[in-house]
């Protein structure tokens, strides 16, 4: 079982809680650094909690909600070791995780329903990193991410 770390903002709140909910019954530890209501809140502290959550090992993948997607996405990439993926369907979620090693999920709770949300969450869960020259890959992408940090 998984170590999961969630983030969402007000958009995202329902769509997260049932996630846990789902995810906890099924024996994955949740760690939730909130929103806790559907009260509008800004988003950037709740994903990047999650992602820094993932890189500090306290959890192995995080969960980041919006009402796109796109911000929440944005947020958790701006934590040093975080690879987080928008996937609002299937196949952007097995590629995320077979080329690119995501370890953050960003989900949009307006372009997703439920049903296909727990789809795409088991995808990004089971599927595993294929390496080969996808390793080369994500090896530059940790390459840019040390230079642009060190600027």
């Amino acid at each position: 079982m998984a170590r999961i770390a969630f983030g969402s903002d007000h958009a995202g709140f329902e769509l997260k809680q049932h996630l846990i909910d789902r995810l906890a019954a099924a024996g994955h530890e949740i760690v939730d650094h909130g929103t806790d209501s559907t009260e509008s809140v800004d988003y950037p502290g709740f994903c990047a909690a999650a992602a820094r959550s993932v890189r500090d090992g306290e959890a192995d993948v995080g969960i980041v909600l919006g009402g796109s997607g796109q911000g929440e996405q944005l947020a958790a990439n701006k934590v040093r070791g975080a690879r987080a993926a928008l996937c609002n369907c299937l196949y952007t979620a097995r590629m995320a995780r077979e080329h690119n090693d995501a370890n953050v999920l960003s989900m949009g709770a307006r372009v997703v329903g439920v049903g296909l949300a727990d789809e795409i969450v088991d995808l990004f869960l089971s599927t595993p990193f294929e390496g080969g020259r996808h390793a080369r890959r994500v090896a530059q992408l940790t390459e840019i991410e040390e230079t642009e940090a060190s600027r």
